[in-house]
């Protein structure tokens, strides 16, 4: 059965409370797992910020899925799964309509499949679940069980490496690549295998926002360790080769009680009094953030999943589910050297509460200014259909699944046929949290329980917070290529259990 903490997110959001609780939390998202060795000192670790990947010849990039051991909590080694062995991976910086070659070697025990999370990519590129690269050598046959799927006909498997082609015919935005595994996503994310994207274009590059080193991506995730510094994590099969899933108990998701920014533990960055561009992503299995600054500050959002906004936005907080990105510029002009500026999570608690620290080290100067107009707005697609996705569980105990309309994730067959080049009303339903995402379109939110939508749901996206018991209705844009694509919870413990759907563009 879900666990009490899973079912107290559910009641509370929902609006309930229960004798001897009081006003539930309607935030939590997930189960928590406990480290076994001691967490570290918040704020002792300086920042990472990812290696930018290097082409082997222009427009081609190699990078290889690998085992190393790195230091993530002083003192201690984690062996983590990584592309080019890091975690974060190299971080791609590429031009808009550039088309790219990147090809992705694996050399780990388990199949892999990659996805560019936000792009628009021809499907055969879109990293699949079932479209395999397998380690040079090694055998595989997809597990059979409750939450597998043996039907060898809907399954891809290639040998040591494979090539993704992106044309990156879109916008300027901040993506991330991640591994989307069969049955396997959460525990193979959880051991590293992700990475940021940035597209560029002239539009973006020609505002006067901070650039350089003061344009800084922040992938923000939980993890938790065993005493030996390992990943901890509730696998009913370590060897991620023959049994998927989780401990009944994490069923909701499975949150760490360590948070990496970067993949270090609640680092800090020493900044100049002056703006800077944070690229925001949740890189979280299930845990959501809200995110503030104090003592005060404000995010100034200029963009989201898909790129810029039509203006800029002012937040005092940042609600952020896994999958989602937010550009904001943080200004911290006019304070004093010595400041310490700390991003919180307002509904974390204990260690969880904090995120990162940024330390103010002297004046500079600044010639970046926040436009009053960003991009344009564009004109506003007509819908020529409405459907509802139902995202919910059913069943009960071990047998219990995450579902979309009631129905299990079944390979090659789509529960949607949009046309190429227009635009449908796809209304979410929930009964937990859902972080929606949708594969290759994008779309703008138009309202929440029929009213207006959150300020934090502005600009196109791709992804969507579905809260408890709520409706969501978004205005969906069908654009690139015709394929086999994809939406599903981006809560990886939901999407390892079944809550995944084909849609098919024609």
């Amino acid at each position: 059965m879900i666990s009490r903490r899973g079912f107290l997110g559910l009641l509370g959001g929902a609006g309930l409370t229960v004798a001897g609780c009081g006003a539930l939390a309607p935030e939590v998202a997930g189960e928590s797992l406990t480290s076994a060795l001691p967490l570290p000192a918040r704020f002792t670790v300086p920042l990472p910020i990812p290696a930018t990947a290097v082409p082997v010849r222009p427009g081609h990039y190699e990078v290889v899925q690998r085992a190393a051991k790195v230091e993530i909590i002083p003192g201690t080694t984690t062996e983590i799964w990584g592309y080019d062995g890091t975690f974060p991976g190299p971080t791609f910086h590429l031009d808009s309509g550039g088309r790219t070659v990147i090809r992705v070697r694996n050399e780990l025990p388990v199949p892999t499949s990659t996805h560019l999370h936000g792009g628009v990519t021809p499907s055969q590129s879109d990293g699949y679940p079932t479209d395999v690269v397998i380690a040079e050598g090694r055998g595989f046959r997809p597990p059979q069980g409750d939450h597998s799927h043996d039907d060898l006909s809907q399954w891809t498997f290639h040998e040591a490496a494979r090539d993704y082609v992106y044309p990156l015919e879109q916008r300027a935005a901040t993506l991330w690549y991640h591994d989307h595994r069969m049955d396997f996503t959460a525990p193979q994310v959880w051991r590293g295998l992700a990475g940021f994207l940035v597209v560029r274009d002239d539009e973006d590059d020609a505002l006067p926002l901070p650039k350089g080193e003061r344009d800084i991506p922040l992938m923000i995730c939980d993890r938790a360790f065993e005493e030996d510094g390992s990943f901890r994590y509730p696998s009913l099969d370590p060897t991620l080769l023959m049994r998927p899933g989780v401990d009944d108990a994490f069923m909701a998701g499975v949150e760490g009680d360590v948070i990496l920014v970067n993949g270090a533990p609640w680092p800090f960055l020493e900044v100049d009094a002056v703006r800077y561009r944070l690229r925001l992503l949740n890189a979280s299995n299930a845990r959501r953030f809200r995110l503030r600054l104090t003592p005060g500050g404000r995010f100034v959002q200029v963009g989201s999943d898909q790129g810029l906004l039509t203006a800029p936005l002012a937040h005092d907080a940042i609600t952020i589910s896994p999958g989602e990105r937010f550009d904001v510029i943080v200004d911290f002009s006019g304070r004093p050297a010595g400041t310490e500026v700390t991003m919180v999570n307002t509904v974390g608690a204990g260690a969880a509460r904090d995120v990162m620290r940024f330390r103010v080290r002297r004046g500079a100067a600044d010639d970046s200014v926040i436009p009053k107009r960003l991009s344009p707005a564009g004109p506003v697609p007509t819908a020529v259909a409405t459907r509802v996705f139902d995202f919910r569980r059913t069943g009960q105990g071990g047998g219990g699944s995450w579902t979309i309309n009631g129905r299990r994730f079944r390979p090659g067959r789509p529960l949607a046929t949009p046309r190429l080049d227009t635009s449908e009303i796809w209304r979410f339903t929930s009964d937990f949290h859902h972080p929606v995402h949708v594969h290759l379109a994008r779309f703008r939110v138009l309202s929440r329980n029929g009213g207006p939508p959150a300020a934090t749901d502005a600009g196109w996206k791709d992804t969507v917070d579905v809260r408890p018991y709520e409706v969501v209705d978004v205005l969906v844009r069908f654009e690139g290529y015709r394929g086999r694509y994809m939406l599903h919870c981006h809560n990886l413990e939901h999407e390892d259990m079944a809550m995944m759907a084909d849609f098919e563009v024609v």
